[in-house]
């Protein structure tokens, strides 16, 4: 059965009839689409068509996602792909794919498949090869990655959680107003695939970097991110940088995983845009 909702079949009419060339932001865990609005007038206004789509079942607000966090339980990384795939053919051009955290790594995922005009892969969560595990990760990520209950949770940050992953780079008012108009419960399940992805062969977190139809890559990376350290980040450009297509990485100064919904939001989306209309 389709799963598009009424609100991707508005944004998927829209960007059809625009002719323009589609951009679908793919947001990660502890976030929402809502979380792309600034992206989404950016985009438009620089004379494309954005999409952000939803992972499934995600609630329409961030209100309503904390009433019932459950519902954001046990989504894997396939589902997610393969919901944002049923977006992405559903387009009439073939989109540019810009995705954040996990998102990055979806992005990444769906590049590999040849669905990506090009790609930008903001702080992208860990895919299968990329070997680096900084102590920051450990501190963020690995009392839930030793948990085994964590796979059937909606796990939801603690405010002290969020500033060390999250907001580190930021004063603590930003980070509170971030922590109280963003973040939402995330799926226990993905985060397990990602942390789990160099021990299980058979994880859904591994991306085709040798596809000659991967199509150009930008790798964007926060100086200070906790989540997603410059090492792992640099890492997985190691290994697309092979590919045949152009790859490339930026490290964005003294900037934190909220990267993309903070303060200095524009400052990525620029470097994003920029990639863009070269790649173009």
């Amino acid at each position: 059965m389709p799963s598009i909702s009424e609100r991707e079949y508005r944004e998927i009419e829209a960007a059809n009839a625009s002719h323009n060339t589609p951009v679908v932001l793919i947001h990660g865990l502890w976030l929402l689409p809502s979380s792309w609005a600034n992206w989404v007038e950016f985009f438009k206004q620089a004379g494309y068509a954005p999409l952000a789509p939803d992972w499934p079942d995600d609630p329409e607000t961030v209100e309503a996602a904390r009433a019932n966090p459950g519902v954001l339980a046990k989504k894997t990384l396939k589902q997610i792909a393969d919901h944002t795939t049923e977006i992405v053919n559903a387009l009439d051009k073939r989109p540019v794919l810009i995705g954040h955290s996990t998102g990055g790594l979806l992005a990444e995922m769906l590049a590999g498949q040849g669905l990506s005009a090009a790609t930008v892969a903001i702080d992208p969560g860990i895919f299968r090869g990329v070997l680096p595990l900084p102590a920051s990760v450990l501190k963020a990520a690995g009392p839930f990655l030793v948990n085994p209950l964590t796979r059937d949770r909606a796990i939801t940050l603690t405010f002290d959680q969020f500033t060390y992953g999250w907001a580190n780079a930021l004063d603590d008012k930003e980070a509170r107003k971030l922590y109280d108009n963003f973040h939402v419960a995330g799926s226990g399940l993905a985060l397990m695939q990602m942390g789990n992805a160099n021990l299980n062969p058979w994880t859904e977190a591994k991306v085709d970097t040798k596809s000659p139809d991967r199509g150009p890559l930008l790798i964007i990376d926060g100086e200070k991110d906790h989540t997603v350290p410059w090492a792992i980040a640099n890492a997985a450009y190691k290994r697309q940088k092979r590919n045949p297509s152009v790859t490339e990485i930026v490290k964005m100064p003294d900037r934190g995983h909220s990267l993309t919904i903070d303060h200095a939001w524009q400052e990525v989306a620029e470097t994003a845009l920029d990639f863009v209309q070269r790649s173009a």
